[in-house]
């Protein structure tokens, strides 16, 4: 990357970049659809986004981390609650992303469609 001076700022954006599926790139090596940090008035790192997909499928093993066990193996209101996250997340403008996330939930695409109905009904 960048300089010595630069470090702080690397290590403050890094977790986010790698929360996001993102890739730290030295600036020079940054592309037309990469985006460049500027940190104290110089370019300092780019950051190379990921496709929507991965980003999905990320969020997805994140979620099935922070619970511990399969998607699959929780309850309906857990998974309720997982759509409703995923819905404000904007996983469901992503092609096939309600095929994705019903898979990961062992449901029918039909149930996930169920869960964001009764949701736009409450």
């Amino acid at each position: 990357m960048s300089g010595a001076a630069d470090e702080p700022f690397i290590a403050a954006v890094t977790p986010l970049v790698d929360a996001m599926g993102g890739q730290l790139l030295p600036p020079d090596e940054a592309g037309p659809d990469d985006i460049v940090l500027v940190w104290e008035g110089a370019d300092a790192v780019a950051v190379r986004l990921p496709r929507f997909a991965d980003s999905l499928d990320r969020i997805l093993a994140a979620l099935e981390r922070r619970q511990g066990r399969p998607l699959a193996e929780l309850d309906r209101r857990a998974k309720q609650e997982i759509v409703r996250s995923l819905e404000v997340r904007g996983a469901f403008a992503v092609r096939h992303g309600v095929e994705t996330v019903a898979s990961a939930l062992g449901v029918s695409r039909f149930t996930v469609y169920n869960y964001l109905n009764r949701e736009k009904g409450s």
